[in-house]
């Protein structure tokens, strides 16, 4: 049995033997090691000759989710971070400092959805050529997804990844940044011909793994449904009015 499936397994009892089946919909460590390897896959930076990778990553769970981990969090996070070890081995990436795995609480989130962020930070002595320290990207969300009804017993929930977009003018735009400025200035993300929009109008955030909608002290305001608002939690489908453009925010599954 090869070294990542070993992790693997020991992740699988973590989770199997103290909960059981029953909670299929749940977050799972297996889960959790598999969407950070593809984390660090995904965040690559190559150099000269080495492809060095993120060596933080901030895992963010809802309450309950957190809650069934804490008899076993540090064991948990151990194994989660041999994982990223061993697969950063396997493929020949180059980790600045050895790999560090947060867990952190986000009231916003559901059961079953989470959230994962990833960082480079330097250690004491960077080899040459090594990249600058990043921030935190984007949150990148993904939910369990309970089988279908009838399916076998044994099948397992499947984690897919939610992909956030705002749709206006006819445009589909995927929000790939934890900060998205929308206006009519061309330095704007997301660019509104509207004369009624100011040039920097508003903001969507990403908090943790929740997205917010912010107005940046614009002149004719956000609305939602004739309602001006400063600050709006954005759930998918909602829509919102920025001067006299109507703006739908969608979390899609891909």
């Amino acid at each position: 049995m090869s070294v990542l499936r070993t992790i693997e397994s020991k992740l699988e009892s973590l989770f199997e033997g103290v909960f059981g089946r029953a909670f299929r919909t749940n977050v799972q460590p297996v889960e959790l090691a598999r969407k950070l390897v593809k984390e660090m896959d995904d965040h690559r930076t190559v150099s000269v000759s080495r492809v060095y990778v993120p060596n933080e990553y901030s895992i963010y769970l809802s309450p309950k989710d957190r809650e069934q981990f804490a008899d076993f969090e540090d064991s948990l996070r151990e194994e989660l971070q041999d994982y990223l070890v061993e697969h950063a081995r396997r493929e020949s990436y180059v980790l600045l400092t050895p790999p560090r795995v947060k867990l952190e609480t986000d009231a916003d989130l559901d059961l079953g959805v989470f959230g994962i962020a990833t960082r480079l930070v330097r250690g004491a002595r960077p080899p040459q050529g090594a990249p600058a320290p990043s921030a935190a990207g984007a949150t990148m969300v993904y939910k369990a997804v309970a089988p279908v009804e009838g399916a076998a017993v044994e099948a397992p929930a499947e984690v897919v990844r939610e992909v956030a977009s705002l749709t206006a003018e006819g445009r589909k735009h995927e929000v790939t940044a934890r900060r998205v400025v929308i206006g009519r200035s061309k330095d704007c993300d997301i660019q509104l011909a509207d004369p009624n929009v100011s040039r920097r109008h508003a903001e969507v955030r990403q908090e943790g793994a929740t997205y917010w909608l912010v107005d940046l002290d614009s002149t004719n305001g956000v609305e939602v449904d004739g309602k001006r608002l400063k600050r709006l939690r954005l759930e998918d489908g909602m829509r919102f009015t920025i001067g006299s453009t109507e703006v739908v925010f969608s979390q899609e599954l891909a």
